[in-house]
């Protein structure tokens, strides 16, 4: 019997064909007529499909011990094929739709045998099936699935389950002939979805990354680490399936945005707010779930929530600190702002927080990049659109500095292009022996620690360079960015390092040094996210060489793994939950996980000594790293394996460190 029901089981996983007498062994025949493994291995097509009908029928009904087996066999069906119509076709839908409920309902089904797993898996599958096919989420629909999938969104097990469900309602809403079911749901949804975004991280970091390894709940363990692994892997699957919770908890809030449904109960000031701070850190970067900075921009291709959002001072400045990072979100933000900068209604408001941004992003170039291509002219057509009504007539921004930013974006982009068209030879010439020269001026007096004196020297270089000398402006820019940085000016440090990285190309091969100085200044600011990302990019092209023909290092500089390791511990998806359980209790300390990972990095940034230097002196930068102690070395090594991934292409903004030995 145990033979045949393996048999049943690699057919199943096979869903091709029947598995032949050979592999039934020497064990005796199943005698239950009705059971699914057995059925599986009919060698009639035709029985077979009829039998598998009448088994997805009677699964609900019965209490037979082996339908987790049975889910769990189908789940792996769903996660190879989610395209194949063979068991939708037989009544499956029907039968998950009954057993979720039948979970939900009856508690004493649910604690007996393994029965617990039962909705999980359940709702796994429905979502699994109809995340491709809009034919197959209608069949879903009409089978009655929903009810029972917002039974467990509304929690009635626990957040492992929540997870599943929110899933498969999200795949649903994708498709429009499935939308309508969701649609009397509505408020409620929508509801749920903002409620999930906003707490599902302390609901999973109080329910089982804060519990003791033996506390518990043995089948969350068994579910999310699939019986391998101890505590740490635990840890970490946990907190990929907290992130992935809160994705999909947007991306189900984005497929009613996209539809103009429930606008007015996500455009809430509170519900901005926060989401602005909602990032499902490394481990989701590259999900298609369209993440919080998808779901503003959504909200802004809607007139209500353009209004909210220009209105939100806090959601603008996150749009344009993301605009100016190497995040993969970087387009998605600037998206966002040139939709509010159509918008009569919005534009001037959002001109006068965000003018000073864009003016350094309009020579950026995406390069191959569908979202990015020529992304620098569409950013200089929306913010010049009515410039003559700043400089004819008597609109005025409140900002100086963005009514500054304008006037430079139109001598950049339209005056000064007009004079070099017509500069004679010999003036160009001229240029750039004096541009040469000025560059020579701010290195020797950067050297001689006079470093306002090398910012002017650079700024009157960087006055006279023509545009087309690209190779100059980048490395005059990323000095200068260097002056501001030893001169403790954060923002300027980051918008001469943005300028020089989108002259050099920031989506192909960005300046190295440009990214470093950038990450610096954003830490001086406070801003984990964007520091990191830069760090990250830093070392990736460090690793691969800056530019073509030139070495790639075959080391990780001690400096980017100290700035590496305090902002991974500063954007630690968890990082914020404990610190307000420490403010009900009054304890100082914290407790599980957070407390091991905060222990580990005490470095303070000290502006100049952590690469803040010229643009030649990169290779004389920190200290002799050969000097640090052997524990000291062990310690970095460990922490930087634990928090990398592989680097799947050259594009992606992941670091990879998967060398066999990383020299500090």
């Amino acid at each position: 019997m145990e033979a045949d029901h393996r048999a049943g089981a690699a057919a199943l996983n096979k869903t091709s064909k029947p598995v032949t007498d050979d592999d039934h062994g020497n064990d005796p025949p199943c005698k239950n007529r009705s059971c699914f493994f057995c059925v599986m291995n009919e060698p009639d097509p035709s029985l077979r499909r009829a039998r598998i009908a009448a088994c997805f029928k009677q699964i609900p009904l019965d209490d037979d011990p082996q339908t987790v087996l049975v889910l769990s066999g189908l789940w792996n069906v769903a996660m190879a094929q989610p395209d194949n119509q063979e068991f939708p076709s037989l009544g499956l839908f029907d039968c998950l739709a009954r057993l979720i409920l039948r979970g939900v309902h009856d508690k004493e089904w649910l604690r007996r045998d393994q029965n617990v797993y039962v909705p999980y898996y359940a709702a796994h599958v429905v979502g699994s099936y109809v995340m491709n096919k809009a034919r197959l989420a209608e069949k879903a629909v009409k089978s009655g699935v929903v009810p029972g999938l917002m039974e467990l969104m509304r929690g009635k097990m626990s957040w492992v389950e929540q997870r599943v469900a929110v899933r498969a309602l999200g795949h649903l809403a994708s498709h429009d002939e499935a939308f309508e079911a969701l649609f009397e749901f509505e408020r409620e949804i929508v509801g749920l979805a903002m409620e999930i975004a906003c707490n599902c991280l302390e609901v999973v970091y109080d329910e089982f990354i804060s519990v003791s390894r033996g506390g518990r709940e043995r089948y969350h363990v068994d579910l999310v680490t699939r019986g391998i692994g101890g505590k740490e892997t635990e840890d970490t699957r946990a907190e990929e399936w907290a992130s992935q919770l809160q994705c999909w908890s947007l991306y189900l809030l984005n497929c009613f945005a996209s539809k103009s449904k429930g606008l007015d109960v996500m455009c809430k000031r509170e519900f901005l707010r926060r989401l602005c701070g909602m990032w499902g850190g490394l481990a989701n970067r590259h999900s298609s779930s369209p993440g919080a900075i998808g779901l503003i921009r959504t909200l802004c291709q809607s007139k209500i929530g353009r209004s909210s959002i220009a209105s939100s001072r806090q959601v603008i400045e996150c749009l344009c600190n993301l605009s100016r990072s190497s995040d993969d979100c970087q387009y998605t933000a600037i998206d966002g702002l040139l939709l509010l900068l159509r918008d009569p209604d919005t534009r001037h408001r959002v001109l006068d927080m965000s003018a000073a941004v864009l003016a350094d992003l309009v020579e950026l170039d995406g390069g191959s990049r569908g979202e990015g291509k020529r992304v620098g002219e569409r950013i200089t057509r929306a913010v010049l659109q009515d410039y003559h009504k700043f400089k004819y007539g008597d609109s005025k921004l409140e900002s100086e500095r963005s009514q500054r930013a304008l006037e430079e974006t139109w001598d950049l982009k339209v005056a000064r292009r007009r004079r070099e068209r017509l500069m004679p030879e010999e003036e160009i010439g001229e240029r750039k022996a004096m541009v040469g020269a000025l560059k020579r001026e701010g290195n020797e007096s950067f050297w001689c620690g006079e470093i306002k004196k090398a910012a002017v020297a650079y700024t009157r270089a960087l006055d006279l360079c023509l545009l087309k000398m690209r190779k100059q402006r980048i490395v005059i820019h990323s000095n200068r960015a260097q002056c501001h940085l030893l001169m403790r000016d954060p923002e300027k440090a980051i918008s001469d390092a943005t300028r020089a990285l989108c002259l050099s190309g920031a989506a192909a091969r960005p300046h190295g040094k440009s990214l470093w100085r950038r990450s610096q200044a954003y830490d001086m600011r406070g801003l984990g996210r964007e520091s990191l990302m830069d760090c990250l990019m830093f070392i990736q092209v460090r690793m691969g060489g800056e530019r073509p023909g030139t070495p790639a290092k075959n080391r990780i500089p001690y400096y980017a793994t100290r700035m590496l390791n305090k902002q991974m511990n500063a954007t630690w998806l968890f990082a914020r939950v404990p610190s307000k359980q420490m403010r009900r209790s009054g304890t100082g300390t914290g407790t599980g996980t957070k407390k091991k990972k905060a222990a580990t990095c005490r470095s303070e940034h000290q502006a100049g000594k952590c690469g803040v230097k010229s643009d030649r002196a990169d290779d004389m930068l920190m200290t002799d790293e050969d000097k640090l102690p052997a524990h000291v070395k062990i310690n970095y090594i460990s922490r930087i394996r634990e928090f990398t991934v592989p680097l799947k292409s050259t594009n992606s903004r992941t670091i990879l460190f998967n060398r066999a030995f990383v020299k500090i």
